[in-house]
Formats: C-alpha cells, sequence, structure tokens
C-alpha cells in the first residue's frame, strides 16, 4: 500500500485547450491538498510546453485560489503543444524535426522537486501522461474537454457552461429568424463528436442538427426545411458542428496547418448556409460562435464537477494510482486507468435514443 506520507509537494498543469471550470478543478486541488493533507501545491504555466522548458511555476497557496472560483480560462495558461514525446522544431531547411525529448519531462518535475504531477486535459493530455507514467513518472488526471467526448467518464466540466452559451446564442437567433422569416445557421464546435450541437439543437428547438457522426444529405435538409415553410413556418434553425461533413465528402478547414500549426476545423457553417441558399427561396444567414463556447464564467454545475474532480484527484495521488484518471459516472466518483481513457473518443451514437427522440420530434440530422 502506497505511504501518503511520502508526498510533500505536488504540481498542477492545464493542457490542451481551456475550458471553464479549469480554475475551480486547480482550486480544489490546492485547497484540499494543503488542507486535508498539508502538502505544498505549485502551479506548472503553459502545459506541458512549460514543464519542458523548465519556465515559471507559481505557489498555489489558498490566498492564491481563493478568489479564482468564478474565472473562465485557467490562471496557469494552457497550450496545445509541448508533446515530449514529439517536439516539433523547424529544421535547417524548413522541414520539420520530431524529437522524442519525454527524459527532460521527467528532469523537469524532478528539479521542481515535485513528488507527484496532476494534469487536468482531454485524450492528447492523458496519453501523454500515460507515457510519462510508463517512464516513472507519477501522474493523476482530471478529464477536461468542452466537446464532451473523452471516454469512461458520463460528463466533463466545461461542458455545461458551453451548451448554455450555445443555447442562449439559438435562442436569440430565433427571435430575429421569426422576424425576417429567415433561415439561421449556427455553427457551434465539436470536432469530431456532435455533443454540443445535438444538445443545443434539442434544446434551443433547431429544425436540423448535423454533426460529424452523421454525414448529411443537404437536399434532404432543403426539403424538411421548405416542407415546413410550406406548412407555415417561415423561418428555420440549423445547427451545425464544425466537424460535421456532407456525404463522401470531407470536413472543412478555415486553417489548414502546417509547419507547427495544427490545421482549424471551420467554415462548414459558410458551406451549408451558402448549399440551403441555392435550394431554398429564403434568405439565409449565418452564425459562427467559435471560441464564445470556451470563455465566461463557468456555469454553477461545472464550477461543482471541476471541484469535485480536482478533490478527487488529489485522493488519487494520497493513494498512489499513478496512471489513473477521475471520472463521473452516474452520480459518483470512480477512476479509470488512462489507458484505457486513450483508446477510443466517447462520440453521438447514430442509433442512439437521444438521436432517435430528436428524429421523432422531426429534427432532420440529413
Amino acid at each position: 500500500m502506497f505511504d501518503s506520507a511520502a508526498i510533500r509537494r505536488i504540481g498542477v498543469l492545464t493542457g490542451g485547450g481551456d475550458a471553464p471550470g479549469l480554475n475551480a478543478a486547480i482550486r480544489a486541488v490546492a485547497l484540499t491538498a494543503q488542507r486535508h493533507y498539508g502538502w505544498e501545491v505549485v502551479g506548472i504555466l503553459e502545459g506541458y510546453d512549460g514543464l519542458l522548458s523548465g519556465g515559471p511555476t507559481i505557489p498555489l497557496t489558498e490566498e492564491r485560489v481563493r478568489d479564482v472560483l468564478t474565472r473562465g480560462g485557467t490562471i496557469l495558461g494552457a497550450v496545445n503543444r509541448g508533446n515530449p514525446f514529439r517536439r516539433s522544431t523547424p529544421g535547417p531547411d524548413g522541414s520539420m524535426i520530431h524529437e522524442d525529448v519525454s527524459a527532460e519531462a521527467l528532469v523537469q518535475i524532478d528539479e521542481l522537486g515535485l513528488d507527484a504531477l496532476v494534469v487536468a486535459g482531454g485524450d492528447g493530455t492523458m496519453a501523454i501522461a500515460h507515457h510519462l507514467v510508463g517512464l516513472g513518472a507519477r501522474i493523476v488526471g482530471v478529464p477536461k474537454t468542452i466537446d464532451n467526448d473523452l471516454a469512461y467518464t458520463d460528463v466533463t466540466f466545461g461542458f455545461d457552461t458551453a451548451i448554455l452559451t450555445a443555447t442562449e446564442g439559438l435562442d436569440r437567433l430565433a427571435t430575429t429568424a421569426e422576424s425576417h422569416h429567415r433561415v439561421m445557421v449556427m455553427e457551434v464546435m465539436g470536432r469530431n463528436a456532435g455533443w454540443i450541437a445535438l444538445m443545443t439543437g434539442v434544446a434551443g428547438g433547431a429544425d436540423a442538427i448535423l454533426i460529424p457522426e452523421i454525414p448529411f444529405d443537404i437536399d434532404r435538409v432543403a426539403q424538411a426545411i421548405d416542407s415546413q415553410r410550406q406548412n407555415g413556418r417561415r423561418h428555420s434553425l440549423v445547427v451545425v458542428a464544425e466537424g460535421a461533413h456532407p456525404l463522401g465528402g470531407e470536413q472543412e478547414y478555415y486553417i489548414r496547418g502546417g509547419g507547427l500549426m495544427e490545421g482549424r476545423l471551420g467554415g462548414v457553417g459558410y458551406l451549408v448556409g451558402n448549399l440551403l441558399a441555392d435550394r431554398l427561396d429564403a434568405e439565409v444567414r449565418v452564425t459562427v460562435l467559435g471560441h464564445l463556447q470556451r470563455g465566461g464564467q463557468p456555469t454553477p454545475r461545472d464550477r461543482w464537477l471541476a471541484s469535485r474532480f480536482g478533490n478527487a484527484a488529489v485522493h488519487l495521488v494520497a493513494e498512489g494510482k499513478w496512471g489513473h484518471m477521475v471520472a463521473l459516472r452516474g452520480t459518483q466518483m470512480q477512476t479509470v486507468p488512462m489507458s484505457e481513457v486513450v483508446t477510443g473518443a466517447k462520440r453521438v451514437q447514430p442509433d442512439s435514443d437521444m438521436v432517435r427522440m430528436a428524429r421523432e420530434m422531426g429534427i432532420v440530422f440529413g
């Protein structure tokens, strides 16, 4: 049995994109570690990139974290790079050189005097943590993604806030759509999982929901909207996940990427808008919510969930359960090996009861 007395100082880092609730999770880690176990807690700035560079850290004292509960983003900063197993640097000829510098990460953890590390992030962050644990690092994980696509946890914090923001946006578009008898297309986040689009679309009364898991036929969407207009409904709402794509087609990118820059999905909302405008005798307008879904104050539910995750992660450290991630199953906190988490994403199943319910209410998925 692991002796928690061996722990004196732990670190926290946030990887991947930001999400509402991260600061609540950081706060819960810091307060639980200090008040319950008497440990020192330090924050590593800029995720794995900051760890590799040996960048500055900040002491996560009670005073520092006391008032961060309601703040969005992350006080530690977050980056989508810094994979120690594949650090990318430009070579002399302009091509990219990929190096395994994972040994440097272990050295930095040791030089910082950390007895354990708590990492908050999505599947990419967990995959890196899993491999570092395999090299001997003491790491536990906290699930975080607004897309809600992380396997083995029912929900992740940030998702509830994203749904609220997107649904409020759709509600506002509905009133102007009704006033001008328009078709309103709203693009939301969701690279490979359509949870935000699905839940926002149902909650906001959308007529069509287009998600990555169900390639769409734009003619079916147009026919459904046209039929509704002929039956007296003179405005329509279409919610599109950024990773949605037509049958036989590819996802849309507004930045293709290259070098150190990853490709950025986006633009499918305008694609759908143009295709519908070609097929309907109606005005079509497109709104892209983008990073509005990541920002702002976390909802009370996300603050509560993030606090539970942060608290549970500290107990994992005390138990020495390295390579495990906390997860919510039903109403209970559980743990799952990171090796299982990284094997596949949680996506909307086209034959699920949620999709079936939406279809039975007349919502078209293309």
